[in-house]
C-alpha cells in the first residue's frame, strides 16, 4: 500500500474518531456516552499504528536516521498522541484527545511535505540515541501541557461567563485540571533537564566539540529557566490560572524556537 494512501487512512481515521469523541461531548456526560468514549478511546490504537509505522519508514533508513522537521513534529504529536491513548484508561480526557487527534491528523503529513534530505549524524552513538529519545519526550509532554493549558483557559473563561456548554461540563473540575497540567510539567520538566544534561556532558562525544551557546542552545536553557520558574512558584507561591497559562505558553515557544524554529530555518529556508 502506497505512503500517500496510507496517510489519508491514518489522518482520516483521527478526524473521525476526533469527531466522535466532540459529538459526544456535546450530548453531555451519561452512561451510553462514556462506554461509546471508551471504544473510541481504543480505537486509537489503528491510527497510531500507522502512524507509527510511516514514521519509522520515512526515519529510519539503511545508511541513517532521518529527523528532519516534519519527520520531528509529526513524532511529537504521535508520542502526544500515545500519552493521551494511555493516560485515558485511567482519566477522562475526552475534550483532550478531542483537540489532540485533529491536530495529530494535519501534523502526520508533514514528512511528506517537509521530507528529510540527509540522515542525522552521530546516530551510531549509544548517548546520542538516548539524547533524541528523552528530547521527543519532554518536546511531546510540553505539547500536551500547551493544549491542556488553553483548553483550562476556555474552560476557566466559560466558567466566569456563566456561558457553560457540555463539552465544558464533561471536563474534570478546574482544580483537577490544573493538577494534571503541573503533573504533566512537571515530568516534561524532568525529560527537559535531561536532555540539557545530556547534551552538556557528552557534547564533545556527540558533536565533536565543547558545548557552545547557539540560538538552539540558548533557547533551550530560556524553557527550562521559564518552566523551572513556574514550578517553583506554584510551589511556594500558588501561581495557577493565567499566570500558569502565560508562563507554559512562554516556556512551550521558547522549547518550539530552540529546536523546530531553528531547524526550519536551517532545512526548509537555507536549504542546507
Amino acid at each position: 500500500m502506497s505512503p500517500i494512501l496510507l496517510h489519508l487512512i491514518a489522518s482520516l481515521a483521527y478526524l473521525a474518531l476526533a469527531f466522535f469523541l466532540w459529538k459526544d461531548l456535546q450530548r453531555g456526560p451519561n452512561a451510553p456516552v462514556k462506554q461509546r468514549a471508551r471504544v473510541a478511546h481504543a480505537l486509537v490504537a489503528v491510527p497510531l499504528l500507522i502512524h507509527a509505522g510511516l514514521l519509522s519508514h520515512s526515519m529510519v533508513r539503511a545508511d541513517g536516521l532521518y529527523l528532519g522537521v516534519g519527520n520531528a513534529i509529526s513524532l511529537i504529536m504521535a508520542l502526544a498522541v500515545l500519552i493521551y491513548w494511555v493516560a485515558s484508561f485511567f482519566h477522562r480526557l475526552e475534550a483532550l484527545n478531542a483537540m489532540v487527534l485533529p491536530a495529530a491528523a494535519i501534523l502526520s503529513w508533514l514528512p511528506l511535505v517537509l521530507p528529510a534530505t540527509r540522515p542525522l549524524e552521530n546516530t551510531e552513538l549509544l548517548v546520542f540515541r538516548a539524547h533524541l529519545l528523552i528530547a521527543m519526550l519532554a518536546y511531546s509532554l510540553f505539547t500536551i501541557a500547551s493544549l491542556h493549558v488553553l483548553l483550562m483557559a476556555l474552560q476557566e473563561r466559560r466558567l466566569h461567563s456563566h456561558n457553560v456548554a457540555s463539552f465544558i461540563q464533561a471536563l474534570p473540575p478546574l482544580l483537577t485540571m490544573e493538577s494534571v497540567l503541573f503533573k504533566i510539567i512537571g515530568a516534561g520538566f524532568v525529560f527537559l533537564t535531561l536532555t540539557l544534561a545530556t547534551g552538556v556532558i557528552f557534547s564533545e562525544e556527540i558533536f565533536g566539540k565543547p558545548l557552545t551557546f547557539t540560538h538552539k542552545t540558548v533557547f533551550g536553557f530560556m524553557s527550562w529557566f521559564i518552566f523551572g520558574a513556574l514550578l517553583l512558584g506554584r510551589a511556594f507561591y500558588g501561581w495557577r490560572g493565567r499566570v500558569a497559562v502565560r508562563w507554559t505558553l512562554a516556556g512551550f515557544m521558547a522549547l518550539v524556537l530552540a529546536y523546530i524554529g531553528s531547524s526550519f530555518v536551517v532545512e526548509i529556508i537555507l536549504q542546507h
